[in-house]
């Protein structure tokens, strides 16, 4: 890191003295540039900048792709690194840019809508907490937001893996991969009065007494049954964008990472696949993920 470190320090003065950009801009375009620092250190052992291809900066884009960017933020991140790679050029460090072929992922698919914080903030202000399946529709919608949980994870989360004490989730992911994740303290806040004050007076089904979201009936809440109470909320706000329970985990990995949190803090709470060439991959540090809820989640 530290060969990159020179050279984005060198590209933050350039901006501030050939360019004029505003402290705000600069910030924005640094950090563009660090996250690819960040991708290179994990996936290629930390090769210089200067030795970046074009095969280095695709793998990136498929990353931020899959990382559940929008299409807005993955646009900005490459218009820095494009910045960044056109100042080395300028500057004769390079006499090739890497990123003169470089484009956006051609998915073939539409990438999936994300929700701004402030769309956030008016589905979860819909919900009528007056009501028993409004206090567990709020604890649900939070806890998916603020900790990024597949809709899978969210229905089989079991009340013996909720730690209140340290704040965090015991999650089954895919291929029974067990993770830790932290949860911000108003999902906590809001799972806490439905645990306390609405599922205890639920008549609890057999099979479903270890499940924290249940029905009315007292059994597991299905995977269908989340997408219909989104799907009633985004209707009730007028909301036209395509929403399910996914947007929430896309929206939690684009408000942190545009807020400024490590691309690998944010892919261990994801629960994603090791981006290194090689296995070895350790793990983050508990305490360390707690803080970039902490520091860069808008719910925080």
């Amino acid at each position: 890191m530290k060969n990159w470190e020179s050279h984005i320090k060198h590209f933050g003065s350039y901006l501030k003295l050939e360019r004029s950009l505003s402290e705000n801009s600069i910030q924005a375009y640094v950090r563009d540039v660090e996250k690819l620092a960040q991708f290179v250190e994990l996936k290629y052992s930390g090769i210089s900048p200067l030795a970046i291809s074009s095969k280095h900066l695709q793998a990136f884009v498929q990353f931020i792709n899959e990382l559940g960017m929008s299409a807005f933020s993955q646009a900005r991140i490459l218009s820095g690194v494009k910045s960044f790679y056109k100042y080395l050029l300028f500057e004769e460090i390079i006499d090739k840019d890497p990123t003169s072929l470089l484009e956006g992922p051609k998915l073939g698919r539409k990438l999936p809508d994300t929700l701004d914080y402030d769309e956030i903030v008016k589905l979860f202000d819909a919900i009528d907490l007056s009501t028993p399946e409004g206090g567990r529709n709020r604890a649900m919608l939070e806890i998916l937001y603020s900790s990024g949980l597949r809709v899978s994870e969210l229905v089989d989360l079991k009340m013996g893996n909720v730690y209140f004490d340290v704040g965090f989730l015991r999650v089954i992911g895919k291929g029974n991969k067990e993770r830790l994740v932290p949860v911000g303290k108003d999902a906590l806040k809001f799972l806490k009065i439905y645990l306390e004050e609405i599922r205890v007076h639920v008549p609890i089904q057999k099979g479903s007494e270890s499940n924290v979201f249940l029905n009315r009936r007292g059994k597991k809440l299905t995977r269908v049954m989340i997408f219909m109470i989104i799907k009633e909320l985004a209707s009730r706000i007028g909301l036209h964008k395509t929403i399910s329970p996914h947007t929430f985990r896309h929206s939690f990995a684009t408000h942190l990472i545009e807020g400024g949190a490590d691309l690998r803090a944010v892919q261990e709470m994801l629960g994603h696949e090791s981006i290194t060439t090689t296995e070895i991959y350790t793990h983050l540090d508990r305490d360390y993920l707690r803080q970039v809820i902490q520091d860069f989640h808008p719910r925080s």
